[in-house]
């Protein structure tokens, strides 16, 4: 028999209650704002059939061709954990028929994903996005909008440098125009490209634009630029995207090389960084894609959204020091007889939204005391044979360290009345 410890798999972690503390309020922070935005929130489910990533993200993606987690279950169906979250929030939109409930969805999620990534700080193989995906509107001051809202979260969670980075990579008639241009360029330097940029030449050239590689860097650094091959309606969108980033006073950069890995990509797109997290800097990633619905078997629908990892962004959070969930009351109960007491005042107590404790190991007096002090509560209610008989409870401020006598059919009402 093999009596080895079962552990957590390579890339996965255990979020224990000191650092849940911290992803809650991060969390509860992230559904106050969206909801300030109208955002509403959307649950997909874990696993999706594989050609919604194949097709809506694309084959030739690292994500796709790399990363994946797929299986084909017992019924012959090819199954993918998701590795992002666009495409489900698309195919759940297109399949509820979101878009005859209102002209325009506004839906944010917090979720699991999957990817077979090398596991690295603040990167996982199970790792958490949030972020939001509005459908409907192609005019640019949903753009604005979303990249606001971005930029709010940050802020309320104690981010402050922060930069961001955008470009408009326009629409498919010019992609496709930029694309040879990219290509024709890119010829004569071919055979010094690493192996991954010349699987990419053919097939996607836009994202060789990606590349970390000094030497492919300093090619590129002669490249033709995307805004060259704006159309007319491309440019009008973009001047118009960044007039209402100054009138909103959003300060940015502009990235004319800035190009996102996904394929379903169009016009306006960004990402925001901070310089808390070093050379990796991005937290976030978005922009628009007017072709994805209508490219997973929608009607053509125009979108734009944006997600940011939950692992990297509490890397990135300043000072991200949550306090624990703060005890306000602990219950010291002395002897058999009082342990009903104990338990029934402690559920009152709770019922008022007063978080309360009470010992279930049967401690002494002394023992109880010093784990409220440990607990740092602001009152200890005693509660013994002797406060039983004379119906009179012990409360002791740890505060002030002042005691006194009160009622026991009056302490949940007196314990209501003090500001915690």
């Amino acid at each position: 028999m093999n009596n080895k410890t079962i552990r957590s798999i390579k890339g996965t972690q255990d979020i224990l209650p000191e650092e849940s503390i911290k992803w809650q309020s991060l969390e509860n922070e992230i559904r106050k704002i969206t909801s300030h935005y109208g955002y509403e929130e959307i649950r997909t489910p874990a696993f999706e059939q594989t050609k919604l990533f194949s097709r809506g993200v694309g084959e030739e993606t690292d994500i796709v061709s790399k990363e994946m987690y797929s299986w084909t279950d017992q019924g012959g169906e090819n199954l993918t954990l998701k590795p992002e979250l666009t495409a489900s929030v698309a195919r759940a939109y297109i399949q509820h028929n979101l878009g005859l409930v209102s002209p325009v969805n506004k839906l944010y999620y917090i979720d699991a994903l999957f990817r077979r990534e090398r596991p690295q700080k603040g990167r996982y193989r199970q790792f958490h996005q949030f972020g939001v995906e509005a459908f409907g509107s192609e005019h640019p001051e949903i753009d604005a909008e979303v990249i606001a809202l971005a930029i709010s979260i940050f802020y309320s969670v104690g981010l402050e440098e922060l930069q961001l980075n955008i470009n408009s990579i326009g629409s498919p008639e010019c992609r496709k125009n930029y694309r040879i241009a990219l290509q024709e360029f890119l010829k004569p330097h071919f055979s010094n490209l690493s192996e991954t940029s010349q699987k990419r030449f053919n097939n996607n050239p836009l994202r060789i634009l990606d590349t970390k590689a000094p030497h492919e860097i300093n090619i590129l650094n002669d490249a033709p630029i995307i805004s060259n091959y704006w159309t007319d309606e491309d440019e009008t969108h973009f001047k118009k995207v960044i007039e209402y980033l100054d009138i909103l006073e959003i300060k940015y950069q502009l990235m004319p090389r800035l190009v996102r890995g996904l394929d379903y990509y169009t016009r306006t797109t960004f990402e925001i960084t901070s310089s808390n997290l070093g050379a990796q800097d991005a937290i976030c990633g978005g922009g628009r894609y007017d072709g994805l619905v209508e490219m997973l078997g929608g009607k053509p629908t125009p979108g734009i959204g944006f997600a940011a990892g939950i692992e990297r962004l509490l890397l990135a959070i300043k000072n991200n020091q949550s306090k624990k969930n703060k005890v306000q009351i602990y219950i010291v109960g002395l002897g058999d007889n009082a342990r009903g007491t104990v338990i029934k005042l402690a559920e009152e107590l709770r019922q008022q939204n007063i978080a309360t404790e009470f010992d279930v190991l049967r401690r002494s007096l002394k023992a109880q005391l010093r784990e409220a002090n440990k607990m740092d509560v602001s009152y200890a209610i005693i509660i013994g044979d002797k406060e039983l008989e004379s119906n009179q409870l012990e409360l002791k401020n740890f505060s002030t360290g002042d005691q006194q006598k009160i009622e026991l059919n009056k302490i949940v009402d007196h314990m209501n009345s003090l500001s915690f």
